[in-house]
This record gives structure tokens, C-alpha cells and sequence, in this order.
């Protein structure tokens, strides 16, 4: 497992750390040079809690995930998941009746690093098992692709991402 960073190790979960994400980390580090920053001073907070008032859950397809960010980046980062399905993505601010249905995303929080997504100057934390983690991150990269092509179509030369 990765070392944890201690301004983002978690409180409330012994051996749980955030690790930025290979695939999204920015060339940009913090002031220490280990982490790459996170300016939203919400996402920070979002961060850096017990998790359990500020974990929200992505539900795509059949799939119920544990997500850590503030309301405005969890929202960008559901809006790129959702071009990449038939059915709605949708973000809940609470654990849905159903619960998590598998048993390695329930679990996820209490031993397993976890990637951190840069989304403009914030992040979204991805807290599931390693299979679901790598499911939501390629469904974010396909629609950061889409969103891109969709934008170049319309003539906008900046995505928003």
C-alpha cells in the first residue's frame, strides 16, 4: 500500500489514505511537493473528515459507489460518469435502501487506498473495492473523452474539465 499523506489520511478509518490517482494526477504538487493540490477549500474539508456525514454515493448502472468531494465537484464528476451510460447516473447524499451490494465496495473504507480524481481545482475520492475502483475510472476517462468531442463539435475550444 502507498504511504498515506497525513493532511489527507482519514479520520475514523484506521488504515485508510487517499492516493492520487496515476492516470489523473496533475504535474502540479502541493506546497510539500507529495500530493497534487486540491484549491477547493471544500473538497479539502470533504477530504480530510471522518467520511461519515460527507460521503455521497454514485449510483451507475448497477453499481453503488462510496464517493468524498464537495456537492458542486461530486455533481461535475457524476455529469462525466452519466455520458457514459443509457441510464441516468445519479448522486445520493445518503446510503441508499438498498444498500452497497458488494461486499468489497462495504468494506472498502476500512483497509484500501483510494484514488483522488482531480476535477477542475478539486477532487472526487472513489472509496470502492479495487474492481469498481477501475470500472468508475475508466467510465470517467470515456466520458471525459465524449464530453471533449462533444464540446469540439460545438466549436468550444476549452471542456470545462
Amino acid at each position: 500500500m502507498s504511504a498515506c499523506h497525513p493532511t489527507i489520511y482519514l479520520r475514523g478509518a484506521p488504515r485508510m489514505c487517499i492516493v492520487p490517482s496515476a492516470e489523473f494526477q496533475p504535474t502540479e504538487t502541493d506546497s510539500d511537493g507529495d500530493q497534487p493540490p486540491v484549491h477547493c477549500p471544500a473538497c479539502r474539508s470533504a477530504l480530510q473528515s471522518d467520511g461519515g456525514q460527507t460521503t455521497s454515493f454514485l449510483l451507475l448502472d448497477r453499481l453503488t459507489i462510496p464517493v468524498l468531494g464537495c456537492e458542486d465537484h461530486l455533481s461535475e464528476f457524476t455529469s462525466v460518469c452519466d455520458l457514459t451510460t443509457e441510464d441516468t447516473a445519479d448522486l445520493l447524499g445518503h446510503l441508499p435502501a438498498g444498500g452497497i451490494q458488494c461486499p468489497g465496495c462495504r468494506n472498502a473504507r476500512y483497509d484500501a487506498a483510494h484514488p483522488m480524481v482531480p476535477v477542475h481545482d478539486g477532487a472526487v475520492v472513489v472509496a470502492a473495492c479495487p474492481e469498481h475502483q477501475s470500472a468508475i475510472l475508466q467510465r470517467f476517462r470515456t466520458g471525459l473523452q465524449t464530453q471533449q468531442q462533444l464540446t469540439a463539435d460545438l466549436g468550444a475550444a476549452d471542456s470545462p474539465l
